[in-house]
This record gives structure tokens, C-alpha cells and sequence, in this order.
């Protein structure tokens, strides 16, 4: 089951800054978060019914540091739609 710890953070990008202006927040997640369970987080504790969802699965990248080879954690995004004059808290700059 989804929870609140499962959202890791809302991107602030460029990007993701000119859709804030059109009602759409990009949340970045972890891996084993669905359409559903965001709705259900986004429900229970923002109080906040999204329009639409979309997903996006980022595979980390393998980078080298002074020879040593690691890898980027695994995320999601989500772009969700929200109503007319709904915000989550802490989404502006």
C-alpha cells in the first residue's frame, strides 16, 4: 500500500514551474508507487481529488567516481493535474 513517505519530493524546474502556472505538479516518488496510490495519498492527506495522473519511470543512471562505478537510484514521476484552485502545501517558490 501507498504512503506519504513513498513521495520523495515536488521537482522544481523549469519545466515543472511553467505547468505549476497551468495547475499541474510533477512529484517525484518511489518506484513502487501507482496512479492509485498517489490518488489515495493525495486524498488522504491533502485532501486533494486529482483530474488526471501520468507516470513517467526514471531508471538511474551508472556514473564512475574516482574509478569506483555506482548507480543513481530508480524513481517515478508523476505529473498530476489539479482542480481549479487546488494546491498542495509548500508548492510555490
Amino acid at each position: 500500500m501507498a504512503d506519504i513517505t513513498d513521495i520523495k519530493a515536488i521537482l522544481y524546474t523549469e519545466k515543472s514551474l511553467s505547468l505549476q502556472e497551468e495547475g499541474t505538479v510533477v512529484i517525484q516518488t518511489s518506484p513502487k508507487m501507482t496512479k492509485n496510490g498517489l490518488k489515495n495519498v493525495l486524498k488522504e492527506y491533502f485532501s486533494i481529488a486529482p483530474l488526471k495522473i501520468n507516470s513517467l519511470r526514471v531508471n538511474g543512471k551508472v556514473k564512475k567516481f574516482r574509478g569506483v562505478v555506482g548507480k543513481r537510484n530508480d524513481y517515478k514521476k508523476f505529473y498530476v493535474k489539479l482542480p481549479e484552485g487546488a494546491k498542495l502545501e509548500n508548492t510555490e517558490v
